[in-house]
């Protein structure tokens, strides 16, 4: 799957999860939807994408949700 479609898929999950009060619920949610639902490789060539570009053009829960997923590039 091209890095596109990742980043796109996953600013839409975090798109549902914004407005969730509790932030912190909001990044555990939008990481734990992709632990559940992305395949390994799906979520390392994020991790890998977020790493060289800084995140740029993720939504801040997903920029959180993936630092604080602990995966491994």
């Amino acid at each position: 799957m091209s890095t596109a479609n990742l980043i796109k898929m996953a600013n839409q999950i975090a798109s549902y999860f914004a407005n969730e009060p509790d932030q912190v619920q909001a990044v555990l949610s939008v990481r734990n939807h992709m632990q559940m639902f992305w395949t390994p490789g799906m979520r390392k060539e994020l991790l890998a994408w977020q790493t060289e570009q800084q995140g740029a053009e993720l939504h801040p829960l997903v920029q959180q949700a993936v630092r604080d997923a602990g995966w491994e590039a």
